[in-house]
């Protein structure tokens, strides 16, 4: 009885290390991102993207310093702002993930800008991403490349 105890739980183990194994996102000390994804290019000729992730900090909090890509030849963290009724991106130099907490990067708000793309973000295909944290370091995720409209709905 006990030693079919102790298979079903390695049996547990094993199932879940495996999802976990699959799941889309990558891990480093305490630093967890997941929904790493970019939008297409719009047009053939596009010279900039966005990507997006959603962080995850499990105990004290971390900052994410900088991203870089290969798909770009240059990366920033930036956040869109409301200016007297007209919306606008500006520049961050980082941005604070708080303790035991989450972070949403998505459209209208926090995101990566990606300025002198190396080719179109084609829908479909994929991107390999690498956040920089104060404390975490580096970390290296692939975004998938979703419709030129993902992550509005």
């Amino acid at each position: 009885m006990r030693k079919s105890l102790i298979q079903i739980a390695a049996a547990i183990a094993l199932t879940l290390g495996a999802i976990l194994a699959l799941a889309s996102g990558a891990n480093a000390s305490s630093v967890m991102v997941m929904k790493a994804y970019a939008r297409a290019s719009a047009t053939a000729t596009a010279d900039t993207g966005a990507a997006y992730v959603s962080l995850m900090v499990h105990g004290g909090p971390d900052r994410l310093l900088a991203v870089s890509t290969p798909a770009a030849k240059m990366a920033a963290l930036h956040r869109t702002v409301e200016d007297n009724g007209v919306m606008k991106m500006e520049h961050v130099d980082a941005i604070d993930v708080p303790a035991s907490g989450m972070l949403e990067m998505k459209p209208g708000g926090y995101h990566i800008m990606l300025m002198g793309l190396t080719a179109p973000l084609k829908e479909g295909g994929e991107i390999d991403l690498t956040l920089t944290f104060e404390k975490a370091g580096e970390v290296k995720v692939k975004a998938k490349v979703g419709g030129v409209a993902a992550g509005t709905n």
